[in-house]
């Protein structure tokens, strides 16, 4: 989707899209992480994950941009708790220094997007 184009809803922002594909790529990494950690670890990382992009939908669904910028306060929130956990996961040995660094780069790029995205709203909360 090209600068100029009218977002219609969530699912057109790519922020949204782009948490989504995080969320794939975490449930597939996760498939190898020992049984004994399905109600732990790899839980605790898939709930973050999939918060981002729910959060996002709902507050792009609300009618004010206040309730917007919270839920992005919130996806922001579940995205340091995925760092936290990918981290864990790192130092375990559940994942690899290669497969972390995928992940986290991908993380990293979706907060700074989040930052930006939650930076406009608040602006345009202030110039009306």
């Amino acid at each position: 989707m090209g600068r100029t184009e009218k977002v219609r809803g969530y699912r057109d922002l790519v922020v949204w899209q782009r948490a989504m594909q995080l969320v794939v790529s975490i449930y597939k990494e996760t498939e190898g992480f020992p049984r004994r950690e399905m109600y732990g670890l790899t839980d605790q990382i898939r709930r973050a994950a999939v918060s981002i992009p729910a959060n996002i939908a709902e507050g792009a669904a609300r009618q004010t941009s206040g309730a917007f910028a919270r839920h992005l306060d919130i996806a922001l929130g579940s995205a340091a708790e995925l760092d936290t956990h990918l981290r864990i996961a790192l130092e375990v040995g559940y994942l690899s220094a290669g497969q972390f660094r995928g992940l986290i780069t991908e993380l990293q790029e979706i907060i700074r997007m989040l930052q930006a995205l939650h930076t406009s709203i608040q602006r345009r909360r202030t110039n009306h």
